[in-house]
C-alpha cells in the first residue's frame, strides 16, 4: 500500500466526495445505480495513485459494491415507503440473483483480468446508447417462471462482477416487463442489496489487495473511499427518488449518457491496451 500526504488526501476526498453525491441522486433519480458512476470515478482515481488498470479496476469494483450496501437500503426504504418495490416479485427472484452473483463474485475475487474492464465498458456503452435513443419499449408480460430464473441470474452474474447494484440491468428489464418506471426503479434497489452485500463480503475476504493499493486497503476494498463516498451517497439517493416523482429527468439522462458513452469507450481502449 502506497503512502499519500494530506495535500495528495485532501483532493481525492474531495473528488469521491462529488462522486458520492452525484452516485447518490443519479442512483434515486434515474434508476441507473451509483455504481456506474463510482466504478469508473474510482477506476480513474486509483490511476493516478500510480495502480496500473487491471488493480485498478479490481479495486473500484469491491469498493462500489461496498457503497451500495448502504445506498440501497436507504433507496429501498424511500421507494417502499411510495409503495414502489414488487415484493412478491423480490421473493421469486431473490433466490436466482444471488446464485448468480455468488457465481460472479467468487470470479472477480480471484481472476484479476483486463477482461473486466472491457465488460464494464460494453455494458456502460450499452447503457449510454439505451439512453440516447431511448423509445417507449414494447412491452411485454413476465415470462415463465424458468425464464425468470435465468434473467434473475444474469443479472446478478453480470453486475457483481463489475460493481453495479441492480438498477443499471434490472430496470431495462423490469421496464421491458410492463413495469412502470418508478416501480421498476423501486424493486431494482432492492436487487442492489441482494447483489452488492454477498459481492462486497466476498471482494473483502476472498478478494486480495492489488499491487499498489493506497492506504486504507482491505482486500478489494478501499476504506478512505468508502468514508468519503458512503454518507454522501445515503443522504441524497432520498433526494433522487424525491426529484424522480416531480421532475422530467430526460434531458439530465442525456447529458449523463453522453458522458457515460465518452467514459466507456476510454475504458474499452484502455482495456484492449491501446
Amino acid at each position: 500500500m502506497m503512502d499519500m500526504s494530506f495535500m495528495d488526501f485532501l483532493p481525492l476526498m474531495l473528488s469521491l466526495m462529488a462522486t458520492g453525491v452525484l452516485g447518490g441522486l443519479l442512483a434515486g433519480l434515474l434508476g441507473v445505480g451509483g455504481g456506474i458512476v463510482i466504478v469508473p470515478v474510482l477506476y480513474f482515481v486509483f490511476q493516478t495513485l500510480g495502480m496500473d488498470s487491471v488493480g485498478a479496476m479490481s479495486l473500484a469494483t469491491g469498493t462500489s459494491l461496498a457503497t451500495i450496501v448502504p445506498t440501497s437500503i436507504s433507496s429501498i426504504r424511500s421507494h417502499h415507503a411510495k409503495g414502489n418495490v414488487d415484493w412478491d416479485l423480490i421473493k421469486n427472484w431473490w433466490p436466482w440473483l444471488l446464485v448468480g452473483v455468488v457465481l460472479g463474485g467468487l470470479l472477480i475475487s480471484v481472476y484479476k483480468s483486463s477482461i473486466f474492464i472491457l465488460l464494464f465498458a460494453i455494458i456502460a456503452g450499452f447503457v449510454s446508447v439505451r439512453m440516447l435513443l431511448e423509445t417507449k419499449p414494447n412491452t411485454i408480460d413476465l415470462p415463465v417462471k424458468w425464464i425468470q430464473k435465468s434473467v434473475a441470474s444474469v443479472i446478478g452474474f453480470l453486475s457483481v462482477m463489475i460493481g453495479i447494484g441492480g438498477g443499471t440491468l434490472g430496470v431495462p428489464v423490469l421496464s421491458k416487463f410492463s413495469f412502470v418506471t418508478h416501480r421498476a426503479v423501486g424493486t431494482a434497489a432492492a436487487f442492489g442489496l441482494i447483489i452488492a452485500l454477498p459481492g462486497a463480503l466476498m471482494m473483502l475476504i476472498l478478494g486480495g489487495s492489488p499491487e499498489g493499493s493506497p492506504v486504507g486497503t482491505y482486500g478489494a476494498i478501499s476504506l478512505p473511499s468508502l468514508l468519503a463516498i458512503i454518507p454522501l451517497t445515503v443522504l441524497f439517493a432520498p433526494v433522487g427518488v424525491s426529484l424522480a416523482q416531480r421532475l422530467n429527468p430526460a434531458t439530465l439522462k442525456k447529458v449523463f449518457a453522453a458522458v457515460l458513452l465518452v467514459t466507456s469507450i476510454r475504458m474499452f481502449t484502455q482495456g484492449l491496451g491501446v
